[in-house]
């Protein structure tokens, strides 16, 4: 009678395992964990530290590259030595200020 016991105990544990995990699995996809305030706040401070390295590469391109963008001052007139007339007409882009606030998020457009 043991060897039975024991042989019908195995199946017996196996399909309550099975059971558990089941109910496991529904409880905490109803019930799932709050987010982590932690997780968020590295998140924040990592796209912090990620943006203020990229305003510095960024700045560090202009500087060095700044001048080949700049317009000719001394010679706006279209001609030989001057700008050609297609690009003459566009008005010239404003001086980049580093210390402007970060502009509003785009709205959401729905399909």
């Amino acid at each position: 009678m043991g060897d039975v016991l024991l042989a019908l105990s195995i199946p017996v544990l196996v399909f309550g395992g099975g059971i558990y995990a089941a109910c496991d699995c529904w409880w905490r996809r109803r019930h799932p964990a709050p987010p982590s305030p932690y997780t968020h706040r590295a998140a924040r401070l990592a796209e912090q530290d990620m943006l203020m390295l990229a305003q510095e590469i960024v700045d560090d391109a202009y500087a060095a590259l700044g001048p080949l963008y700049d317009a000719p001052a001394a010679s706006s007139a279209p001609g030989p030595d001057g700008p050609p007339a297609a690009l003459s007409s566009r008005p010239s882009r404003p001086a980049s200020t580093p210390d402007r606030a970060p502009s509003p998020p785009a709205a959401v457009q729905k399909p």
